[in-house]
Parts: structure tokens; sequence; C-alpha cells
């Protein structure tokens, strides 16, 4: 009896660390030929990897056991809502030497981290930097859920390659700004973030080399593909719900 309680509980253990680990990855190829790793956490958690360096991106407990992942060496929060902020998950991921990146009214909250606004930029390592980009709402009625200057989206270049992380927005403006741009993650969530035809507007403006849709919610982002088959976008549709 006490044999197979002992199997019941091996199985159970294991089973957590498998299920831990088993978040969808893709590998981005580097303009020198290196591997960035992405993990699609969960609704706008993300991990990337470079070369054993561990970026977490707007991690929240209630999506994935974060004691499960590597401590990182870069956390990043967009803003302050609760699916963006989770001062627990952060405490769990950090170890002496973590870089923290958020917004000001973040860094209110948390009362710690690298204040970045729009337009501000970091290069925290020699093949690594940032730039804090605008993510607000546009839609009269709306701007109250992200107003504007408040948020960010980033751009983080790892050796050479160029990922976007719009964080909650709409498609805004500024986004024709955004050149070279190889990977673009985009909000899709109406009423807070993007409809599909947003979505599609701004892939028109930014022209990444590959789209993941991520954030989405309930919304039926497979549309997305047909809607953008005549793009030289590739689109690719992860498990993030």
């Amino acid at each position: 009896m006490k044999f197979k309680v002992l199997i019941l509980m091996c199985a159970f253990f294991a089973g957590s660390i498998i299920s831990a680990h088993a978040f969808e990855k893709d590998i981005i190829k580097t303009k020198n030929g290196n591997n960035i790793i992405i993990t699609f956490i969960k609704h706008g958690s993300l991990m990337l990897e470079y070369k054993k360096y561990y970026i977490q991106i707007d991690p929240v407990s209630d999506y994935a056991d974060y004691s499960q992942f590597p401590k990182a060496d870069m956390i990043i929060v967009t803003h302050e809502h609760a699916d963006h902020l989770d001062a627990k998950a952060i405490a769990v991921l950090e170890k002496k030497g973590t870089i923290l990146v958020t917004n000001k009214s973040s860094h209110d909250i948390l009362e710690k981290g690298q204040i970045m606004k729009n337009g501000d930029k970091s290069n925290p390592v020699d093949y690594l930097s940032l730039e804090a980009v605008p993510a607000y709402n546009t839609t009269p009625g709306r701007e109250m859920y992200h107003p504007r200057y408040r948020d960010n989206g980033f751009i983080i270049t790892i050796d050479g390659t160029r990922i976007y992380v719009s964080g909650d927005t709409e498609d805004i403006p500024e986004m024709k700004d955004l050149k070279n741009i190889d990977v673009a993650f985009l909000s899709i969530n109406q009423p807070y973030t993007m409809a599909l035809e947003q979505a599609v507007y701004a892939i028109e403006m930014i022209q990444p080399k590959i789209f993941y849709p991520y954030h989405y919610g309930n919304t039926n982002v497979e549309e997305l593909a047909e809607k953008l088959k005549n793009s030289k976008t590739q689109v690719r549709i992860r498990q993030m719900q």
C-alpha cells in the first residue's frame, strides 16, 4: 500500500514538472544565426531565451508555476493591470542581478525597478537593447483602459533581431514608426486592445516578418491568417489561452 502511494506521489510530482514545461515554444534564428527561444505561456506572458539569458515578459502566477522556470535575468512589465503585473511571480523569478523594467505606475506599486517611459532606450547587455514604445487605446469611450503616455510596448533587439511586444494597445499611428521588425506580438482582445481588423491594419503599418497574436482571450484569431493571406508577413497562431 505504501509502495502504491509512493508511486502515485512520484507520478503526481513528475506530472507537475512536465506540465510546467509543456508550453509551446518556437525558435527564431537571429541575424547572426543564433537561437532565440520563445515560450508562449498564456495571455500576455512570454519568455525569451538567448544563450541561457532569460527574459520574462508580464509574468503572472495564475498562468504558470514560475518556480519551475529558470530565474530571470530580466523581467519586463508593460503596465500595472493585474493580468500583467504580479509581484508574487516577480519575487519567484528574481535573483541577484535581475533587471526589472517597468513603467512608472508599475514602479509605484512595486516600489522598485527601472522606469522606462515611451521613447526611452536601454542597452543592458552588449547583445540586447530595449526601446519603450507607446501603447494606448484610441477608440472613444475606451481611453481609460490604457491612457496615452502611461503604458509601454517594447522593442527587444537581441543579437540584431528586433522583437516587438505591443503590450495593451490599439492600432495607434506610432506603429508606422516601427521599422525593421522581425517578430511582432500584437494584443487582440476587444474592448481593451485590438479587434481583428485593427490587427490587420497594424500589420500593414509594421510589416513584420512574423506575427504572433497574443492576449487574445476568446477571439477567433484563426481568422487573421485568412485576412493576411496576401501579406508578406507570416502569421503564426500559438496557444496563449
